[in-house]
């Protein structure tokens, strides 16, 4: 056992505090599975209802994954915390680099999460917190991705499927551009759903891969009542009260619905990996006239690249970090979040679209799908 490996497992029995997890759910992420253990039944029931076809039978993983249900686990560390994110200011986030591994404390849940040298544990209030669950989960399949040559991008996915042919779009925008409700609009169309809010993407030969994360798309008021499809989120005793609001204040207001994909569209409607074809950019505003569709060059728009781009984040740790002596989480060996320069390349090989001008959807999802269907 290396030095680094003997550290992480000590702080993850004194975390643990004896608890053990004899429960099993496996996921089959694509090329990676994923064995989640818990000391909780009923956690791992609430995580086969969210991942639903994801849930695989028993069999080899890449990861495993424990969460277990555990009264104010103490941390025998100093934590740093983690400064908001530009715009915003509720700390959310308070963290210890380790040799060849990071410790996350959630501040206002208290939910710990260890990784590092092939332990990944989450301890705390599980039951309270399934939703931080589900993300840990995800960002272990995100690091799977990273560390096999994906970027990470801040998008929406959607694809379509036909005579054996699949097609693929990515769609981003700035803040509240409405991505998730695009990709809602264009599923209504036919098309099957890759991802809500991040993406991987790589390189495939000339062409682009792209893959999507197992997190259930999130959607405000306005988006479920101006859809039919979608109608069925919001609880009856919310839908009146949403109704009565003004346009403004109903796009504006911030209460988010999971969507259960299967129960809206049909099963069968969420893939987890496409090509990628394109990539559309939202960059409209509301009450700005009639909306604009044009196709750019990714080396000239340089403005449009932020909206796609995505910093790995707390929850990464590049494989040199994990695995070297002598090094901490925080030094990163020289590792670095891609640039500019790396996202550029990555999107000459395919379609950049740019969407000006007002807020359209019903336009944008016609153009999606059509570009889908016929590239």
């Amino acid at each position: 056992m290396s030095l680094h490996h003997f550290v992480i497992s000590t702080i993850a029995d004194l975390l643990s505090a004896g608890a053990t997890a004899p429960h099993e759910l496996f996921l089959d992420l694509g090329d990676c599975r994923i064995r989640v253990c818990s000391n909780s039944p009923e956690l791992l029931a609430e995580l086969d209802t969210y991942f639903g076809a994801f849930v695989a039978g028993p069999g080899p993983v890449e990861v495993s994954l424990t969460a277990l249900e555990v009264e104010g686990p103490h941390i025998p560390l100093d934590l740093t915390v983690k400064e908001p994110d530009p715009g915003k200011d509720t700390i959310k986030e308070e963290y210890a680099d380790l040799p060849g591994g990071r410790l996350v404390r959630k501040v206002l849940t208290g939910m710990v999460f260890l990784f590092g040298q092939d332990v990944n544990l989450a301890v705390g209030p599980c039951q309270d917190n399934p939703n931080q669950v589900v993300n840990f989960i995800n960002n272990r399949y995100i690091e799977h991705k990273l560390n096999r040559g994906c970027l990470l991008a801040h998008c929406a996915a959607v694809a379509h499927l036909r005579d054996g042919r699949m097609r693929g779009l990515a769609l981003a925008g700035f803040s509240g551009a409405g991505k998730s409700t695009l990709a809602m609009h264009v599923m209504s169309r036919g098309a099957l759903f890759v991802s809500n809010d991040r993406l991987l993407v790589r390189e495939n030969g000339a062409a682009l891969s792209m893959f999507g994360v197992a997190k259930l798309p999130r959607i405000n008021p306005g988006t479920a009542l101006n859809n039919p499809d979608l109608h069925a989120v919001v609880p009856h005793g919310d839908r009146q009260r949403f109704l009565d609001l003004e346009g403004d204040d109903l796009w504006d207001l911030e209460h988010k619905y999971d969507v259960f994909l299967d129960k809206c569209f049909g099963e069968g409607r969420f893939v987890l990996s496409a090509p990628m074809h394109g990539l559309v950019v939202l960059n409209w505003k509301r009450g700005a006239g009639e909306s604009s569709i044009r196709f750019v060059k990714a080396a000239e728009r340089p403005d449009l690249l932020p909206a796609f781009m995505k910093a790995a984040g707390l929850f990464y740790l590049p494989p040199d970090t994990a695995q070297a002596e002598g090094k901490t989480g925080g030094e990163q060996d020289g590792w670095r979040d891609p640039g500019l320069a790396e996202y550029t390349a990555l999107l000459s090989g395919c379609d950049l679209v740019e969407i000006t001008g007002g807020v359209d959807f019903d336009r944008a999802a016609d153009f999606c799908m059509e570009y889908l269907l016929h590239g």
